[in-house]
């Protein structure tokens, strides 16, 4: 089945990416509290994606 926190992670980056401008920034809220918890609990492997989910999340920060 996987790791839970890192595909939810995943899952609230991606909601992050398509959010609206409105909702935006609690979407980025909620992608970096999943991230966090995340990378607490993962593999190396993971925790190399989850750096670069990470990175596109600090992109989309700063739109």
């Amino acid at each position: 089945m996987g790791n839970r926190l890192f595909q939810e992670a995943q899952r609230y980056v991606e909601i992050a990416e398509n959010a609206n401008s409105a909702g935006k920034q609690e979407a980025i809220s909620h992608a970096k509290n999943a991230l966090s918890s995340a990378y607490a609990n993962s593999t190396r492997a993971e925790q190399a994606q989850l750096a670069e989910l990470q990175a596109k999340l600090d992109q989309y920060s700063t739109e």
